[in-house]
């Protein structure tokens, strides 16, 4: 076990000790056997970092890791030499030699579930930075000197209308012409002048991120990772981002600081080989159909707990990525996603499309999702398809237009002691979850989907054991604490399935279900056939020992509601660097109101016939509350994610 040396001073024909270090991270890669650190010094290093080999076990990983200075790594040049034209912008040719075989402004954006032509033009991988913040793209000169028509803009998914969160700086704009030999750029700086400031430009694909499958085993630790040219990262494509493991085992990603991805941060993803865009590229057949196949493929090459996932993404402050802050279908089973602060992820608005959030996972098998801050989102976290032993907890949604989306998917899956503040708080269009203790701010929607069979698997693996529709319900509702949301304000008209599953405040948006399993039973049997009278029914629920505030309201089968009649006042706020939960609570709502929730009160789910229990096959506890509190058996503890709830008008600190 050695240490590779890399520092600014260095040179690539060094030994590569720390009185000879090496110059660039890739000659320590190229040098770096199983079991070796390379140990990075303070400076800026402008390189794509492509390891060639990986390590051979967890005790014997290559680890790269800052030396406990501010070591960048970026996929960004510097240009110089701007001139002010006519109008007060600003101009550039940028020649290709810069670039080298890739050039971002000549390579547009593309693929499944990307809505081209949202704004104007369809928008490319590149972008310019101002002493490192990015520009808003737009798609013709005359825009660069009028950038106000991007005041107002539209919210993916649900079609909303906001206005920008920062109207000035996004009227910092650029735009791009692709010559035979220079591409020319014209850019708004508002009032900053671009030779004065570090200008650049990106014109890398990525910042760490090998380009061979399977080397597994690489730790990446302590280091600022930004302005990555990544690509449009649908789970039916290669899924490419500043960093990740390119479809190998057990890497972490720890401690580091990754912004200014064009679309996706940190990568989890599923690789080329089984499938690219197709949907997008043939038109044959629909984006649905051809994930379904990608499922397949995998397990054909080898989708498995033995080959792929078991990651670790933690302590890593993530933001302004166009797409996702962490991206991932397949690639990403069996790992952690903890402790991470993911914001601004999706607020830049310069492109739109269905694949769009703070963590955006597909398969996300035996995924969990811990103590992460996610702020600022346009969608905090969306998991899709086949959400299998995941877990969300202890988790502070704030300040997003929506927090958690689950769709399309089997379970059993458990969200608990989270805070969910935003005007959407959750939205189920899947089966087989559990919602324990958590504070339920804004709106609540579920419905069926049944346009679309989707996989289940068998405990804790790949392997697939089925198909099914989502027919709504099936779900456990217990110890959570709904603060009131404002129903009507939530969602404009037009959004994407409003009809169909309108907001609620509380879990009367699961009214029509039948209560429980007996329920469900006796509501099948009282038609005729064997599939016909499943066909649309929505299934039992099990929904019990909820709190409700502010006109919040049960559903109408549950046992052991409360319905607080005095005012509740809940809210998050931002405070230096911290995150409080600023309150005011009743007597009545601090009492002690549900026991300790384990598997042992959480039916098993319907279509997977599987138990809720922790990755390793052990009964699940919701054992631990928001600030870390252990809770036991015997006690009776207030709804909400904390064990105990202060009195009267109160500040927690949650961050």
């Amino acid at each position: 076990m050695g240490i590779i040396h890399v520092a600014v001073t260095g040179d690539d024909t060094h030994r590569g000790d720390e009185g000879a270090p090496l110059r660039t991270i890739n000659a320590a890669a190229a040098k770096a056997m199983p079991g070796d650190t390379v140990r990075v010094h303070e400076g800026v290093y402008r390189e794509w970092v492509r390891p060639v080999r990986g390590g051979l076990s967890d005790t014997r990983r290559i680890t790269f890791e800052a030396a406990g200075d501010h070591v960048v790594v970026t996929g960004a040049e510097p240009v110089t030499g701007w001139t002010r034209t006519a109008d007060g912008t600003w101009r550039v040719e940028v020649p290709h030699a810069l670039f080298g075989g890739f050039n971002p402004f000549a390579e547009e954006l593309w693929g499944d579930w990307l809505v081209p032509g949202q704004y104007g033009g369809r928008p490319t991988r590149g972008d310019v930075y101002l002493d490192g913040v990015s520009l808003t793209q737009v798609y013709d000169v005359e825009s660069v000197a009028h950038p106000e028509r991007r005041e107002s803009v539209v919210d993916g998914w649900t079609r909303t209308t906001q206005a920008v969160e920062d109207p000035a700086w996004s009227q910092a704009v650029w735009y791009a012409e692709v010559g035979d030999d220079v591409t020319t750029i014209w850019a708004n700086f508002l009032d900053a002048d671009p030779n004065a400031a570090l200008t650049e430009v990106n014109v890398r694909p990525a910042v760490f991120y090998p380009e061979q499958h399977h080397l597994d085993w690489i730790t990446v630790r302590g280091f600022e990772l930004a302005q990555a040219a990544s690509p449009w990262t649908p789970p039916t494509a290669d899924q490419p981002g500043l960093i990740g493991p390119n479809w190998a085992k057990g890497w972490v990603i720890e401690d580091n600081v990754i912004h200014d991805a064009k679309c996706s941060g940190v990568s989890l993803g599923k690789e080329i080989s089984t499938g690219h865009n197709f949907a997008a590229v043939r038109g044959d057949k629909p984006g649905y159909q051809y994930q379904l196949e990608s499922v397949f493929t995998a397990l054909e090459q080898g989708w498995s707990k033995d080959r792929i996932g078991s990651h670790v993404v933690r302590r890593n402050h993530i933001y302004d990525c166009g797409q996702n802050g962490v991206v991932g279908h397949l690639g990403a089973v069996f790992s952690t996603i903890e402790d991470n602060h993911i914001h601004h992820i999706g607020t830049k608005r310069e492109f739109y499309g269905f694949e769009i959030a703070g963590i955006k996972l597909h398969a996300a098998i035996d995924v969990q999702l811990l103590g992460n801050r996610i702020d600022h989102c346009t969608l905090g976290t969306w998991l899709d398809w086949q959400t299998q032993g995941t877990r969300v907890a202890r988790n502070v949604y704030h300040a997003n237009t929506r927090d958690l989306f689950v769709e399309v998917s089997h379970g059993p899956y458990l969200v608990d002691h989270n805070v969910f503040a935003s005007p959407v708080a959750i939205e189920n269009f899947a089966q087989g979850g559990a919602y324990v203790n958590n504070l339920v701010g804004g709106v609540v929607r579920c419905g069926q989907v049944i346009d679309r069979a989707t996989q289940y698997h068998r405990p804790h693996s790949t392997a697939v054991a089925g198909f099914a529709n989502i027919l709504g319900g099936d779900d456990r509702w217990i110890g959570n604490l709904f603060t009131g949301a404002d129903v009507a304000g939530a969602l404009l008209p037009g959004a994407i399935w409003l009809d169909a599953a309108p907001a609620a405040s509380g879990t009367s948006a699961y009214e029509g279900c039948p209560v429980g399993w007996e329920g469900y039973l006796e509501a099948v049997n009282a038609a005729e056939g064997d599939h016909e009278r499943f066909g649309t029914q929505r299934q039992g629920v099990y929904i019990h020992h909820n709190v409700y505030a502010n006109g919040s309201r049960p559903f109408s089968g549950e046992t052991g509601a409360r319905t607080v009649s005095g005012a509740v006042e809940a809210a998050v706020v931002e405070d230096g660097d911290g995150v409080w939960l600023e309150t005011t609570l009743p007597a009545d709502l601090t009492d002690g109101h549900v026991g300790l929730v384990t598997a042992a009160d959480l039916p098993r789910v319907r279509f997977a016939d599987a138990d809720f229990e922790n990755p390793d096959g052990t009964p699940v506890a919701a054992d631990v509350d928001l600030l870390g509190v252990c809770k036991a058996s015997g006690i009776m503890y207030p709804a909400g994610p904390l064990a105990d709830l202060p009195l009267g008008r109160a500040r927690t600190r949650l961050r």
